[in-house]
This record gives structure tokens, sequence and C-alpha cells, in this order.
């Protein structure tokens, strides 16, 4: 749900800133299968095999780019929770991949430093030190050489970010501290009193309180220089030098920034206010010895971030973000800004998409950068010194972008509905590319049916452009049957493997999946997002149902048997639909908004959503016409909602609202509660519950079985 979803590196910015234990088969699992052909045995089969298969998270280049580290997730031994370790990829694809680190805690956010040396975080215990109380992460390193990790700081809070200066090795990390905390003693100190004392109440002085499912304060982020840290280093930890003391609740400094290569400066992304409780974004330097800070873009009418510093150090390019109003969706653009005088000028203007994540190249003449577009998150190129945007992959879904420094490639961790995230190299300037995976853990070997581009025609001429899953066996002579999948966000759209929403898991029990983008869905332009602004029961809506009739006229396709399902503006768009249609046999809605107005006053980010819908008491016009409560006298389909307690982008409030809704009305429904999960389902053995129980419902009203609970509930 916007804004941004942590989870996926290519949605848009957040304001301040859109995955099993062993579970039985069921008791009669012949029952349980769909009419079509049983699909071959794939790791699909089950949630629990999904949870078993490795994921790659991260990607990190070294300084002379000889080195690539990843981050790969596996269950630990209990099979109750994923171990990220860290693995060395072969940039030029010749050597098998190798693991580097191994413990229990798991280890993560590697970076390189200059000496060779690679850099992570982990709350591992330090061998040479006596360890008290609940460990936090620490900054360890890796020697270039054969050696042991060992642990280069510290904090009260624990190291929450890192950045690494490409030429000197200075280092800052980012760190939770309470106010008058600097001095690690004097952070710990306070920290204790208050546990000694029992208080765990916060009192909140500006908005907002609490962030995804984190409770904001009474800590908050500072930076601090360490300078450089040797690989040889011994004895005493280097003391660290407070960068934003002034950092104060609920958000601090932030934790967006980057040093300059010579170590000099800090680049930041500084929150501000902008109106009563309402925030935006900046960029500022700061010196690292010290000396001072200063403001290098404030557009009162954006947020700017991103920030990423030319190989010389003269200049930076950052997002520019334009602030959404009730008659305007957001835009993007990217800014290239003269460090010396802050002269600003804009890189993408025209470009229709949304730039993110841009990076230099290795000559500085040219920035890459990501988008969504047309279904993908492609990599693209722009001069720097002036041109129109330029392609450069073709299919699939990329993130973690590095440029090597002596301009020879780019690497990058590429998925796609048919592969999870895998690295690979790219050509700097070569446009089309495929590549091919490099070497590493993560490869499916084979999925449980095939994946199609399809697209529809929305009633206004509009082209709505949708993938779809076909399990195997599926044929005119055995058509699947039909789940409508509808993406978070809304500001993203369907271009990635996903995890927690993994389509792979329905074919795998013969459903045929559709998942389309529809208005509101970026990579389309900006007009096919602000057809759906603020008015999401309307164009949103009719394109979902124009891709469901095209879907419905193939004769793979049964169109007697369909369900539709989301999470987040998916589960909106679940509970929009289950008021407005009964052509779905089934509907699943996961933290789906509900009470429009009520969402928008309780979520964690109230000010963002008021600019679209605004103040419900004195603009209330679109709230009524596209609030799903006000038509729960319409409810008739059998419904599932989900909702996790630790929700705070869509408070459990709203599920809340609907399940009484439903069972006021005897609607047959039933509501999958986590007391314990947040926006998502992280866990191992609830994300396999959370299918179980998603699949069980879909086989009792879509294919007419007989209701089978998971075992564990």
């Amino acid at each position: 749900m916007s804004p941004s979803d942590p989870t996926d590196p290519t949605g848009p910015h957040a304001p301040g800133s859109a995955s099993p234990a062993d579970d039985a088969p069921p008791a009669d699992a012949a029952a349980t299968e769909p009419t079509a052909p049983e699909p071959a045995r794939t790791p699909f089969s089950r949630p629990a095999d999904v949870a078993a298969l490795p994921r790659i998270g991260a990607l990190a280049l070294s300084v002379d780019g000889t080195r690539l580290a990843i981050s790969v997730a596996t269950l630990d031994p209990a099979g109750k929770k994923w171990q990220s370790a860290l693995w060395e990829v072969d940039p030029a694809g010749q050597r098998p991949a190798r693991r580097l680190t191994r413990s229990a805690p798991g280890e993560s956010a590697p970076v390189w430093a200059p000496d060779g040396s690679l850099l992570f975080t982990s709350t591992r215990p330090d061998p040479t030190a006596a360890e008290a109380g609940d460990p936090k992460p620490a900054l360890w390193s890796l020697p270039a050489g054969a050696g042991e990790a060992r642990p280069l700081l510290t904090r009260p809070g624990g190291i929450s970010g890192v950045a690494v200066a490409t030429g000197t090795g200075d280092v800052v990390v980012a760190s939770a501290t309470l106010p008058g905390g600097a001095e690690a003693a004097a952070d710990e100190e306070r920290r204790k009193a208050r546990a000694d004392a029992g208080v765990t109440a916060v009192l909140h002085e500006s908005y907002p309180v609490r962030h995804w499912d984190s409770d904001l304060g009474p800590a908050s982020p500072h930076l601090f220089w360490a300078g450089p840290l040797a690989e040889d280093e011994d004895g005493e930890p280097p003391a660290l030098r407070d960068l934003t003391p002034d950092a104060t609740p609920p958000n601090g400094a932030g934790e967006e920034f980057t040093l300059s290569p010579d170590g000099r400066l800090l680049a930041r992304s500084e929150e501000v206010p902008d109106g009563p409780a309402g925030h935006r974004n900046r960029v500022v330097l700061t010196a690292t010895d010290g000396s001072g800070t200063r403001v290098l873009v404030d557009d009162p009418l954006a947020d700017v971030y991103g920030a990423s510093f030319s190989p010389d150090g003269s200049a930076l390019v950052c997002v520019r973000e334009a602030l959404s109003s009730y008659a305007e969706p957001p835009d993007y653009t990217l800014l290239l800004v003269d460090v010396a005088d802050g002269g600003v000028r804009d890189l993408t203007a025209g470009f229709d998409r949304w730039p993110s994540a841009p990076q230099f190249s290795a000559d500085g003449r040219a920035v890459y950068f990501l988008a969504d577009d047309d279904g993908r998150h492609a990599v693209f190129r722009v001069p720097v010194d002036g041109g129109a945007p330029v392609r450069l992959t073709a299919d699939g879904a990329y993130s973690h972008l590095q440029v090597a420094r002596d301009g020879s490639a780019l690497y990058a961790l590429r998925s796609a509905y048919d592969s999870p995230p895998l690295p690979v190299r790219l050509d700097p300037e070569a446009t089309g590319q495929e590549p091919s995976p490099l070497p590493s853990p993560g490869a499916i070997d084979a999925l449980p049916g095939t994946l199609h581009e399809v697209e529809a025609t929305a009633a206004d001429g509009t082209r709505v452009q949708s993938w779809l899953v076909l399990p195997e066996g599926t044929s005119a002579d055995s058509p699947a049957p039909l789940v409508l999948w509808i993406h978070g966000g809304p500001l993203m759209s369907w271009n990635s493997w996903s995890w927690r929403w993994c389509p792979w898991v329905l074919a795998a029990r013969g459903y045929a999946v559709l998942l389309p983008n529809p208005a509101l869905s970026q990579g389309f332009g900006q007009d096919f997002v602000r057809r759906g602004w603020g008015t999401w029961g309307e164009a949103p809506y009719t394109d979902l149902m124009a891709a469901v009739d095209a879907a419905e006229q193939r004769p793979d396709i049964d169109a007697t048997r369909t369900a539709a399902m989301g999470g987040s503006f998916g589960g909106y768009m679940a509970n929009w639909i289950a008021t407005q249609t009964d052509r779905f046999r089934a509907v699943v809605s996961h933290a789906g908004l509900w009470h429009l107005d009520s969402f928008t006053s309780t979520t964690d980010a109230a000010y963002y959503w008021e600019k679209e819908w605004g103040d419900a008491l004195t603009e209330p016009r679109r709230y009524e016409q596209n609030s799903p409560h006000r038509y729960a006298d319409a409810l008739r389909t059998p419904m599932l909602v989900i909702h996790g307690d630790k929700d705070y982008r869509v408070p459990v409030g709203e599920a809340l609202h609907l399940w009484y809704a439903l069972q006021k009305r005897a609607v047959p429904s039933k509501f999958l509660y986590f007391p314990d999960e947040n926006h998502w389902v992280l866990t191992p053995g609830n994300s396999s519950v959370w299918y179980e129980t998603v699949l069980a419902f879909l086989a009792e009203h879509v294919l007419g079985e007989p209701w089978q609970r998971p075992a564990l509930l």
C-alpha cells in the first residue's frame, strides 16, 4: 500500500523515507486437487516447500569490480525463520558461487570497502566480549584475504545502515539514539533507566507516531562518522562523531545517505514539515569533519531524495517526486545538482515514466536509472549533457543496480514472474538486453505452468496489460479455473517475482492466475495513473473487469469458476468488487481498505492519503463515492478476510469493520487473523498457513469441494 512498499525496491518513495514451517497436506489430498490433470510435482506444490527455496535479497560490487556479494536467505534448521548469509558470485560468470559467512543470527546489508574487506551487519555474538541482554545489529568486517570476520562498530541502538566512501574507506553508520545519547555510554544509561523503571511510554510532540509496523520514538536515527576502518585495526573501537546532533524523534535524521568518493561530504535525505502534520524530504550536505550542514535541494512542491555522487564528487543526481494533490498524482524526474553552488538541471524532462535509483556511469557522462515500463522494471541510460533516456533491457525487473568503476559492465538483480531475483551482468550501452544469470543459489529448476503476456481494451479504449499464469495441462479440453490477483500500491505494477504474492503456488493447484495492471499502475504513463486518481472505484475497477472479460474469452479458461483476491490496495479492490458484482465465486481480501475515512485517519501517514482524498469533513465526495463500506448491503460473495494486528499502514480496524459487516449479513466468510504479523505475513509458519487457508477457501467455493481446515488452525 503506497507510500511505497519497503519490500519492493521498485516502488515509489515513502513519506519519511508494491515471505513456513512444514505443513501437512490435507487428509484427503485427492479431494483438494482441481479437476484438471494434476500438474507435475514442483517446489510450489506445497507452501512449506516454497519456504525452503533460497531467496536472494541484496547485491554489492567491490570497488575494484572483481567481486560480487549477495545475501541469500534460507530456512533455519527449525524451519521457523529465515536466515540470511553472504555469498560471493563471480562477476565473469565462470566460477560457482561460494558461501562467505555462517552464523545462526545471519548477516545482511553487504557493502565493500576500498581495501577489499566486506562490511555487513549482524547480531552474531562478539567472540571477544561477554554478551548481555538483547543483541543489537553491529557492523562487522570480513577481510579481503583469508581470515575470520571481526566486529567493527556497535551502538546501544544497533547499526541499521552503513555507507562507505569508495576512495578513502570512510564509514558512516546509522543508529537509533535516544535524546542526549550521542555518546554510547549516555545512550546506554538512558535505555537502562527506562528499562529499570519499567517505562515503555513514548511522548510524541509531532506527527507521525508509527511507520509500517514500528512504533516511532523515543529513539530516532542519528548518523555517525567513524573514519576509515583499516582491515588490520586492533584495540579500541574508533570514536564516533555524531553528524546529526539535532535529530529528534519521531523520524530523526533518516537512513537514506551516501558519502562522496573522498569521504568529505555526506548527502542525505532530510524530512521537514510540510503544512500541519505533513512532511516532505529535501537533500542536505553534511561535512564529515563536523563543520556543518547546508541545504542542497529544497523544493516546497516536491520530495527530493535518492542522492548519488558523481565519480569526481562534483555533482549529485537525485529523484524529484512532485507532491501529489487533490487534482494530480505525483510525478517523478531526475535532477542533476552541482555540489558547489546547488545549481539544478532536469535530466529526464518529458520522460513519461517514473525514474528511480539513479547512479552515474563510470566516466560521469551518463546516469543509469530504473523505471517501470509496460509491465517491466527496466534499466535506462540518459546522457548528462542532454538527450532522451534509452532503455537497455528488454524483459524482466531489475534492482540493486551496480556500476563497475572501469566502465566495463553493470550488475543487478533481475527477476520476472518466471524467475526469482538472480544476479546478472549487463553491457553499459547495449539495448534490448536479455542477460543470462550468473552462477548463484536461488534459481528455480521448474515452474508448474507457463507465463503469458495478455491485454484487454478498457471501456474508454485504453490498453490494459496483464500477465497470465497458466497451470500445466491447461487446454481447451481442460480449461483452468481463474483467479484474478490484484496488486497493491496502488502506484506500482505487476512486473517482478514475489515470494509473498506468488502465483505459482496457485498454479501448482491447477488455477490460472491473472495479474492485471489497471488504472493507477505505474509504467504506462502519467495519464494512465491520472485515470484512477481519487476514483479508485471507477477506472481501476472497470479496467480489472475488462481484463477478466478478455481472459474469460480464452478457451483454456473456465469462466464459470473464478475468484478475485488482492492485498493492500488489492484488498481494497477485492472489497470493492465484493460490493459491486457477484460474478466471482469467492473473494479474498488481505489487509484491505474498507472504510476510507477511517483508514485515512488512522494509517501511519494520513497526510499522504489526504492529499488525494481531501479532508473527509470538508470534501467528503470522494470518500462517499469510493468507500466499499457504503455498499455493505450488496455483499453476497463468500469472503476470506486476512489481516495482521501489527499492520500500521492499513490498521486492523479495517478488517474488523468488514468482518462484522459480513457476519451481520450472514455472508459465508472467514477471518484469518495474525496477532503478531504486519502488513505482510513474514514468518515461515504463518506464510505457510496463509497460503493453505487461501487454497482451502478457493477449493471450497471455486471448485465446490468440502472445506478442509488447515491442520494448524
